[in-house]
């Protein structure tokens, strides 16, 4: 994709901004250095300045086989990771915790860094739990993961007969959702069942996130959004972030990736016995190459598919309500011409060749995600 200089010229004046990275597992399993080089991964500050994107909600995702038992003691070593590469790096990195602070960030030149969980079960059931991690910055918590939890079902395992389910939320998980709104804490239905998504616009007061999601109706990934869903985002002034994930955005790609699934399974067996030998978690890196070398043996998804899924959503869901949720650093392949960060501006390109305006790329790219998050912070202080 050939980014024009009018393409670019609109990018870069925007503020471009990212719901869902998974970085945070690099900074504490690699020890690697977010202002250092790439080395295999798809952001890094040089990537992220070259794209212009402005600031990421850094994941703090608890696998939930590797650290059962542990799951808040992960999610706080991730967001110490986190927070020990702002300590190494004020000159570059701004923890922020509100929209304010990423304007303030982005005018000093500083990459706004934004925290959000992913996956429910990391509060252990505990809203005191919920409240410590808003207070240390987080300011988004993904209700589930692709694991049912003990108040929330998922859409990656609702099928299985195996799991307890709840038929959406519990009333605990409806308590979850009130002390969010309370506290200001963005509601994040990517990973949800239907049944749970359609729960959440029952109890919430404030709009809601889908952090890196795309649409069904091009993808039949469970994990993306059906037009109904879409349509009750828009309606309820919520926004859904496209994630690049090939196997959400791109039907042959997902198909030809899941008859990979028994061989994959296997290969995962195996390496997860070699840490278990070692009585050590298996760390994402160790199963992000595997996945990477199963994906390497497929072509990319295409380019296109990405910029069908945004066009479609924005189609259904209308240009307010649509932004995007890359899923760097958490996925195994990305489409043709998404390497890293600094591909951003190719992303604009292809919409602005569509038609879309400098007006509607600005949404797009941040603004929209800018307007949810500070209607959540209006919206807090209140259990009514």
């Amino acid at each position: 994709m050939i980014v024009s200089p009018e393409s670019l010229a609109i990018h870069n004046s925007a503020l471009v901004l990212d719901t869902h990275v998974d970085t945070p597992q690099r900074f504490v399993d690699d020890h690697w250095d977010f202002t250092g080089p790439l080395d295999g991964g798809h952001l890094s500050l040089d990537t992220a300045r070259q794209g212009n994107l402005a600031g990421t909600f850094f994941a703090l995702w608890p696998e939930p086989t590797q650290w059962r038992g542990r799951y808040a003691h992960r999610t706080f070593a991730l967001l110490d990771g986190v927070l020990e590469q702002i300590e190494r790096h004020p000159e570059a990195l701004a923890l922020c915790t509100t929209p304010a602070e990423i304007l303030a960030a982005r005018a000093e030149k500083k990459f706004a860094v934004l925290l959000g969980i992913e996956g429910g079960h990391a509060i252990e059931n505990n809203l005191g739990l919920l409240r410590i991690f808003y207070r240390l910055g987080v300011r988004y918590m993904t209700l589930t993961w692709a694991n049912s939890n003990e108040w929330a079902d998922s859409s990656g395992d609702i099928n299985d007969p195996a799991i307890p389910h709840h038929n959406g939320l519990t009333a605990f998980g409806r308590e979850v959702l009130r002390e969010m709104n309370r506290l200001g804490m963005m509601i994040d239905v990517s990973h949800v069942s239907d049944k749970t998504f359609a729960d959440v616009l029952e109890v919430t007061r404030a709009p809601i996130l889908a952090s890196h999601s795309s649409a069904r109706a091009l993808t039949a990934a469970p994990r993306n959004l059906t037009d109904d869903q879409l349509r009750a985002i828009a309606a309820t002034n919520s926004v859904a972030m496209a994630n690049f994930y090939p196997a959400f955005i791109d039907e042959t790609w997902r198909t030809t990736w899941n008859a990979q699934r028994s061989e994959r399974m296997l290969a995962h067996k195996a390496l997860q016995a070699e840490y278990t030998a070692k009585n050590q978690p298996m760390p994402h890196s160790a199963s992000d190459r595997l996945d990477r070398s199963f994906a390497a043996r497929l072509r990319r998804a295409p380019f296109v598919s990405l910029i069908d899924h945004i066009d479609h959503m924005v189609r259904i869901a209308g240009i307010d309500h649509v932004g995007i949720g890359t899923d760097f650093d958490g996925i195994p392949s990305t489409p043709e011409g998404i390497d890293s960060a600094a591909d951003l501006p190719k992303v604009t390109a292809a919409l602005h060749a569509r038609g879309y305006n400098s007006e509607d790329l600005h949404k797009l790219l941040g603004g929209n995600l800018l307007r949810v998050f500070s209607a959540v912070q209006a919206a807090a202080g209140s259990k009514s």
